[in-house]
């Protein structure tokens, strides 16, 4: 379940206390009280994504980040169906700071997609890793090849997410209507995985970090029931289609004890903004991003993989001006 601002505040409110961050931190210490000065009273909330993703795990990581580093404020990060709904809810004004698939967030910004019409409030604060899509089957489903996918029962991830958006492209590129042609199933990757479990999902589809804990607790749980599909083949009419946000790369058959490495479609995400955080806090988020790297690092690898030169490099997502200024600080 999501949590919007006003229902944070109010609960802290009545509790007589600050609000707690993600991860490692913890409480932030009463010297780290808002003050009416800061841009919301000093308190930011960070949309995450399932919470076995690695959105969710470094969005904790960045929220004590945030609060060690950035003086003044204290942060909390919270799971949410990711990439989708978080660009509406930065638009909203619902959440501060968001992980997004970079083609969710082109999106978003541009108004196309899920979005169409309606462009979204949104910019970015840095480019940081990719996401590699998973695509997964139960080795009892009889899939062996991506034609095989047809009227099975599929996870796409949850409604809206950036793995929803992928999944259907996916799908579409390698002739599969995503609507008509499968049993389509919308399921959180918690759900997904029990789905899996009990024989009531046939195969799945999930874009997340390596590894991505979910699809590392579902591989060891069932060692040789499940297989992964290679993607590579989609990337040409993705590509036609979508221009240069996607690629492909090896999933290295170690991150998931596999027999071999696997070819699939990858994106870079984007830590997102609304355009009205002011120019000072982009500008100290950013530095405390790069400057505490080996911090996120210790809470999940994906941490490490962060590049301050590619950071500003959010095309056609807007970068914040005050994340510019630290980056072109040197």
């Amino acid at each position: 379940m999501t949590i919007s601002r006003r229902s944070v505040l109010t609960a802290a409110l009545f509790a007589g206390g600050s609000v707690a961050t993600g991860g490692l931190a913890g409480c932030a210490s009463d010297n780290a009280a808002a003050k009416p000065s800061l841009w919301h009273s000093g308190r930011l909330f960070i949309a995450t994504g399932n919470t076995t993703g690695v959105f969710y795990q470094l969005g904790g990581g960045l929220a004590d980040l945030i609060t060690q580093n950035v003086p003044g404020y204290e942060a909390r990060a919270e799971p949410t169906n990711a990439s989708g709904e978080n660009m509406q809810r930065i638009s909203s004004g619902d959440f501060d700071i968001a992980f997004s698939n970079g083609d969710t967030a082109a999106d978003a910004a541009g108004g196309k997609g899920a979005f169409d019409g309606k462009p979204q409030r949104v910019v970015a604060l840095a480019r940081i890793y990719r996401n590699y899509m998973h695509c997964i089957t139960r080795t009892g489903s009889k899939i062996t090849k991506f034609a095989d996918l047809r009227s099975k029962k599929i996870s796409t991830g949850s409604a809206g997410s950036g793995t929803d958006i992928l999944a259907g492209r996916i799908l579409t590129a390698g002739g599969l209507d995503p609507d008509r042609d499968i049993v389509r199933q919308r399921l959180s990757l918690p759900e997904t995985a029990k789905g899996m479990a009990a024989g009531t999902t046939d195969a799945l589809f999930f874009t997340g970090g390596l590894p991505t804990p979910g699809i590392a607790d579902l591989m060891a749980s069932a060692p040789g029931q499940y297989a992964f599909l290679p993607l590579d083949q989609q990337l040409p009419p993705l590509t036609q289609k979508y221009g240069s946000v996607y690629d492909v790369a090896k999933l290295a058959k170690a991150t998931y004890n596999l027999p071999d490495d696997v070819q699939t479609i990858v994106v870079f995400n984007m830590l997102i903004t609304t355009p009205d955080m002011p120019d000072q806090l982009a500008h100290d988020i950013a530095k405390a991003l790069f400057e505490h790297q080996k911090d996120l690092a210790k809470v999940h690898p994906e941490g490490a993989n962060f590049d301050k030169g590619s950071a500003p490099i959010t095309d056609p997502v807007p970068l914040h001006p005050g994340a510019r200024a630290y980056y072109e600080s040197g």
